[in-house]
């Protein structure tokens, strides 16, 4: 077994500082990783918070309770989209804070053996939680062409989508990543090639872990658990996550349209905070290259929404 430390939590006390409203409350870390994001949270609470940090990869599970020893802090096994089941019910509409930390982890990408990166040689698995019957492999070898064009072209915004599809489909089995790789390279040359390769193993654990369909069902189940006056902060890494979040706190669904009630009022669970989006610093990019894309949209719980 591979044994890869985590990296160092992304925009850390820019996300602590908008989140926390009480430091007697109740906070969800819903990717709890390694845990470095709610450690650092429960350093800016009180003795009598409490953090509950979900995640459905065993290893993040291991390596979080390892970093923290504390008992305000409790680990639940599972999905985020699920985090209204997986937490106690008593909890609803009590939550003062969720934080959401969207993607695919660096500890993840850095383990060859779970097929996340097109950089490590390794099986066409990349599910976050061995339990998922639906693996990479699945994905490339036994979709429809159809089916799998669609998933490049939504998932990865891969124009070559097609021709992509094609020259997979020609190789099929294909059983590694390194295979995958060779069936992209053999359609895109030149300097590009790192982008579509980044792409297409994008658009693949998109479909395999159901991210953005997860993403939505927490987002939803979030206005539920949020107690009045409840943040909500989410850090996406690619404009398909980040597009989502921007509309949901702008009107509540995925669309991004403002639905109005019987009176003609306007509907909207959430109310974004300012400033409307957060990026790193040039020193934390310096640090953390792996920090530069990251885009933290923070909402809040008004007073009038009802769970």
């Amino acid at each position: 077994m591979q044994h890869i430390a985590y990296h160092d939590p992304v925009l850390c006390e820019e996300t602590l500082n908008v989140l926390i409203t009480d430091p007697n409350g109740i906070y969800v870390d819903g990717t709890l990783g390694g845990g470095g994001h709610a450690s650092a949270l429960l350093t800016h609470l009180s003795k009598s918070a409490k953090v509950f940090g979900i995640d459905q990869d065993d290893d993040a599970l291991r390596a979080a309770s390892k970093r923290i020893n504390d008992n305000r802090f409790s680990t639940v096994k599972g999905n985020f989209g699920y985090m209204d089941v997986l937490l106690p019910s008593s909890l609803q509409g009590r939550v003062n804070g969720i934080l959401l930390d969207i993607g695919v982890s660096s500890h993840q990408i850095d383990q060859g053996t779970r097929g996340f990166s097109f950089r490590e040689d390794g099986p066409l698995d990349m599910r976050m939680d061995p339990r998922n019957p639906l693996s990479a492999a699945i994905v490339v070898n036994n979709y429809d062409p159809a089916e799998l064009t669609r998933i490049l072209f939504t998932y990865g915004e891969e124009r070559f989508s097609r021709k992509i599809t094609e020259t997979i489909v020609a190789r099929r089995p294909v059983e590694t990543t390194a295979e995958l790789r060779q069936a992209v390279e053999s359609v895109i040359r030149g300097p590009h090639v790192n982008k579509s390769l980044a792409r297409v193993f994008q658009a693949i654990r998109i479909e395999v872990n159901q991210e953005l369909e997860m993403l939505t069902m927490a987002l939803h189940k979030s206005v539920k658990l949020l107690a009045e006056g409840g943040r909500i902060a989410v850090m996406s890494y690619h404009s398909l996550e980040d597009r989502l979040v921007k509309h949901f706190f702008r009107a509540g669904n995925a669309d991004g349209v403002v639905e109005k009630d019987f009176y003609g009022n306007d509907i909207r669970p959430l109310n974004p905070v300012k400033p409307a989006l957060i990026t790193p610093s040039e020193q934390e990019i310096a640090r953390n290259p792996r920090a530069r894309s990251a885009r933290l949209r923070v909402a809040e719980k008004p007073a009038e929404v009802s769970a």
